[in-house]
C-alpha cells in the first residue's frame, strides 16, 4: 500500500480533523524530499505530455485549505514547470454579480478542464458549503444541499473522463500566525496580507467544522479527497506530487497512433529531400 494512503478520505469515513497532526511527515525527511519531488515532477511533465497527446481524459486537481496553508505554494512548486499550452489555474474568489446571478456551480463548470488538460482550482466550488456556511450568507436550508448537488456535479466531470483529486492543505494556527509573520517581514509578501486574514481566525472551529462536513460528505471513491499535513512545506510537496504522479500514471495514458499514413509521408519526404539535393547540384 502507498504510504500516503493514509491520508485518503475513503466514502462515507467520518473526518475529525483534530485527530489528524499537521505537522506529520510519514517516516520522511527533508533533506531527502527534494530528490523525491524532482522524481515526482519529472513524471509529472512525462504524463502531461502523453495526456496532451493523448487527448481523451483530463485531470481536475482541487486545492482548499485556510488561509496561508499553501495553496498558491503548492502551484508554484509543482505545476509551474509543466507545459502551460496544457495546464491552467482557476482562482474562485468572491462571486461577482453576475456570477451571483447564476446557480453556484456555473462559474465553476466553465473552468473544468478540457480533454487532454490539467485544471488546478485554487479554491474551488467547496467555498460555497464553507464560507457561505461560516459567515452565514445563505440558510442552512440552502448550503447543506448543496454536498449532493457537488457529488452530483463531480460525478458527471468523471463521466467526461476527468480525473478529480482533492486536497485540504491541514495547518495548525500556531503555523499559520507564523506563516503571517514572515509576510508581514518580507516585503516580497506583504501584499498577501489583509485584514480578514487575522479576522478570520476567529472563526477557526467555525471553519474546521465546515471543511470536516465537507470533506466527510464529498469524498467519493471517484473523487476522492486527501487530508495533507501541511505545516511543513516539504512534506506537502511530497505528498502532493507523489499522489498526482502515481495518479497519473495509472490514467493508462498512451501516445496516439498516428493521424497520417507515415509511409506516405516518408516517402514524399525523401522525394523532396533528394529534388532538393537534385537542385543545389
Amino acid at each position: 500500500m502507498a504510504w500516503y494512503k493514509n491520508f485518503l478520505v475513503e466514502p462515507g469515513a467520518k473526518v475529525d480533523l483534530k485527530k489528524i497532526d499537521p505537522a506529520e511527515t510519514a517516516g520522511h525527511e527533508s533533506e531527502t524530499s527534494k530528490a523525491e519531488v524532482d522524481r515526482n515532477l519529472e513524471r509529472l511533465r512525462k504524463a502531461q505530455y502523453l495526456l496532451y497527446a493523448d487527448d481523451s481524459q483530463s485531470l481536475l486537481v482541487v486545492l482548499q485549505g485556510l488561509d496561508a496553508s499553501g495553496k498558491d505554494g503548492t502551484i508554484r512548486h509543482l505545476f509551474s514547470g509543466l507545459n502551460p499550452q496544457g495546464t491552467s489555474v482557476a482562482a474562485f474568489k468572491q462571486p461577482t454579480e453576475v456570477e451571483l446571478a447564476h446557480d453556484f456551480l456555473w462559474r465553476v463548470h466553465a473552468k473544468a478542464p478540457a480533454k487532454g488538460d490539467i485544471v488546478i482550482f485554487n479554491r474551488s466550488h467547496y467555498e460555497d458549503v464553507l464560507v457561505v456556511r461560516v459567515h452565514n450568507l445563505v440558510p442552512e436550508s440552502v448550503w447543506s444541499k448543496r454536498y449532493k448537488v457537488i457529488n452530483n456535479f463531480e460525478k458527471l466531470l468523471r463521466r467526461n473522463r476527468t480525473t478529480i483529486l482533492k486536497f485540504y492543505l491541514h495547518i495548525s494556527p500556531e503555523e499559520q500566525l507564523r506563516r503571517f509573520e514572515r509576510r508581514l517581514d518580507d516585503p516580497m509578501r506583504q501584499w498577501k496580507i489583509s485584514e480578514s486574514d487575522y479576522a478570520e481566525r476567529e472563526f477557526w472551529p467555525q471553519y474546521i467544522e465546515a471543511y470536516e462536513d465537507a470533506i466527510s460528505l464529498t469524498s467519493t471513491k471517484r473523487a476522492p479527497w486527501y487530508i495533507i499535513p501541511s505545516d511543513h512545506k516539504w512534506f506537502r510537496n511530497l505528498a502532493i506530487s507523489q499522489i498526482v504522479a502515481d495518479t497519473m500514471d495509472g490514467m493508462g495514458l498512451k501516445v496516439p497512433p498516428p493521424r497520417v499514413n507515415i509511409d506516405e509521408l516518408r516517402r514524399k519526404y525523401h522525394a523532396a529531400k533528394s529534388e532538393a539535393g537534385g537542385k543545389q547540384n
